[in-house]
């Protein structure tokens, strides 16, 4: 078994550090909220006072953080944690959701310092992340994967090699851009089928086996009622905040305008979001987006 930084241990982060305590690894846990800290130590990972302390004597080093500015700033600058892990040669593994651009800059210092990386955000929110169920969607090269899958498979089902660096944010952006678009359309369907006088339960078990069926309306269903373990029938609960759909919607259409490729329905997408977390409920799950709509008028 590993020793194993982990650096950032939020909603996400404090799950996945405590499945790889389960699977034997031991784990030295770093994050700026004391709570989360004491969370570690309650699974049996192990406290470090610094980013620094919680990666110098690791064989891994893994970082979960909000946006590319963090992980640009504990990698490259203040945190230093490049320049602090060079001796020991870990593996570094960033597993946050953050632009592609940050994340091939950050690999290619490391790879310039001698050391392996890997971009690895993942997929399956909160439940996810406690379950080890997450799909994890990994750029770097192929020693460098092969190295970190069995850290992986710790912590999710379905581990994917993207391709180069940045890869595994390129495809985290495209696969958000269009659940964002697939679960407003999945609410837009179920407004008019109420409004059409069709009993949710039952139109729900008529799409699901039709054309129209997806993750989105079989699994996360934002309608109340049809999917009982959704976050629509626990308050919109999280699952995935919408603050944190909405910071992802900008990544792909910051994307597509870089690379000057036509996302209209994101576009539209993106703002439904906005007007969810102005509305108040950026903490809530992004399949919110239902109520938000429920409240707005044809114009």
């Amino acid at each position: 078994m590993a020793t194993i930084g982990f650096i950032g241990l939020g909603n996400m982060g404090a799950p996945m550090a405590a499945n790889l305590v389960k699977a034997g690894h031991k784990v030295l846990g770093y994050d700026i909220n004391p709570a989360t800290l004491r969370g570690l130590q309650e699974a049996g990972g192990t406290v470090a006072a610094s980013a620094a302390e919680a990666a110098k004597v690791a064989e891994f080093v893994i970082t979960m953080l909000p946006a590319g500015e963090h992980v640009r700033e504990v990698w490259l600058h203040q945190g230093g944690l490049i320049e602090a892990v060079q001796a020991a040669k870990p593996l570094l593994i960033d597993c946050s959701t953050i632009d592609v651009e940050s994340a091939r800059a950050v690999t290619a210092a490391a790879v310039e310092a001698g050391l392996d990386m890997l971009d690895a955000p993942v997929s399956g929110g909160t439940v996810g992340a406690a379950n080890a169920t997450l799909t994890f969607m990994v750029g770097g090269s192929e020693p460098a994967f092969a190295r970190g899958l069995p850290v992986l498979q710790a912590m999710g089902k379905n581990i994917f090699h993207a391709g180069g660096p940045g890869a595994g944010q390129a495809v985290k952006i495209c696969n958000n851009m269009m659940l964002a678009i697939n679960m407003v359309g999945v609410a837009e369907g179920f407004l008019l089928g109420q409004k059409l006088g069709l009993d949710w339960n039952k139109l729900h078990e008529i799409t699901s086996t039709a054309t129209s069926q997806s993750w989105a309306l079989t699994s996360y269903c934002p309608a109340p009622g049809p999917v009982p373990a959704a976050p629509s029938n626990r308050g919109y609960a999280p699952g995935f905040m919408a603050a944190l759909m909405l910071k992802d919607m900008k990544l792909s259409q910051a994307a597509a305008e870089a690379t000057s490729s036509p996302t209209p329905l994101a576009a539209h997408a993106l703002q439904f979001y906005q007007a969810v977390v102005d509305s108040g409920d950026g903490a809530k799950d992004f399949s919110v987006v239902f109520r938000w709509l429920a409240g707005q008028k044809r114009e």
